[in-house]
């Protein structure tokens, strides 16, 4: 079974490596949806994986840092793209919730990537 907890965080950001005159070379800004999926049994007595507020509560901490931020000042988002910021994320993620199984990152309605860990 596999359960997903969706998060919404506003966070500016500018990519530094694309060609000159790129519009994303800018400074501009995004409404994030970070989907955090958990893989596992089902536990019989409580009927969940986990709890959606425990994965919640796991997340807050991540979450802090990037609402209202801007993403290339964040150690180890300097190119914050949304693989790399989906990359960035599990690598915090993965140790203190086992369970994960993979980072979906949306930057736009249409425009995003999935992360299935290492």
């Amino acid at each position: 079974m596999e359960l997903f907890k969706e998060f919404i965080f506003e966070s500016a950001h500018r990519l530094p490596h694309v060609p000159e005159g790129h519009k994303c070379g800018r400074l501009h800004g995004h409404s994030f949806r970070a989907a955090i999926y958990i893989e596992g049994e089902v536990d019989p007595y409580t009927g969940w994986i986990r709890d959606f507020s425990e994965i919640k509560a796991i997340f807050k901490p991540i979450y802090d840092v990037l609402d209202h931020n801007y993403l290339n000042d964040i150690p180890g988002l300097e190119n914050p793209t949304s693989e790399n910021l989906a990359k960035w994320i599990w690598q915090k993620l993965k140790p203190v919730l086992p369970e994960l199984s993979r980072i979906c990152i949306k930057e736009t309605c249409t425009s995003g990537c999935e992360y299935r860990g290492d």
